[in-house]
């Protein structure tokens, strides 16, 4: 799988209109053509990068995702307590869906059937990688005594990721209800409120009740 500073200048270009495109119309609604006309360049040259419109989602998703992937990988290796470091992963989690809304937002909703689920496979590998280096601080814990044995690993990053979504998909509500009345009063309450209670959730999951 290339990594992110395998890309030029011209290809990254044409992954971010990509992303804009495939966050607005859809991946169907999308047209290599489509892209192209946005990014000022020859249709050639979009599949003379990339091939083809699948492969050109392959790049995406590692050219928003493999530097969570290195950073995951640090955090594993950080001298910290098992529930520090899945607080710390948590955090990681929202704020990097929150900045790229756009890529998250196709993967999470657009990208859920079988047949693009084969055809995808750096997305394919990218839940993998993650759910081991969940699977990784969990079973450290448990082997301290500190989480429970009866986790269902799996199931961890939909309750992460399904707060998020729904906080986001509701924004208008939210923003009404807790009078989140500009962006960076919004993107700070995700940062400190949503964060914190998503890690009290998942706290409340892993530890052995007193």
């Amino acid at each position: 799988m290339p990594l992110k500073s395998n890309f030029n200048d011209k290809q990254i270009q044409i992954l971010e209109v990509a992303e804009t495109l495939f966050a607005e119309k859809g991946f169907d609604g999308t047209s290599i053509r489509n892209i192209a006309k946005v990014a000022k360049i020859n249709i050639a040259m979009v599949s003379y990068y990339f091939g083809s419109k699948e492969r050109l989602l392959e790049s995406l998703i590692v050219y928003r995702t493999s530097d969570l992937k290195n950073q995951l990988e640090n955090l594993l290796l950080e001298d910290l307590e098992p529930i520090e470091k899945i607080n710390k992963l948590i955090a990681l989690y929202i704020n990097r869906i929150n900045s790229n809304r756009g890529i998250y937002r196709i993967l999470h909703y657009e990208f859920t059937s079988k047949k693009r689920e084969q055809n995808l496979q750096a997305f394919s590998e990218l839940k993998k990688g993650n759910l081991k280096s969940l699977e990784t601080i969990i079973e450290e814990g448990q082997k301290k005594g500190i989480f429970r044995k009866d986790v269902i690993i799996p199931l961890i990053t939909p309750t992460i990721l399904g707060t998020f979504f729904h906080f986001h998909m509701n924004k208008p509500f939210f923003e009404n209800l807790l009078n989140l009345k500009t962006e960076d009063l919004y993107n700070n309450y995700i940062k400190t409120n949503l964060t914190k209670h998503i890690q009290q959730t998942i706290k409340a999951l892993l530890i052995y009740e007193s």
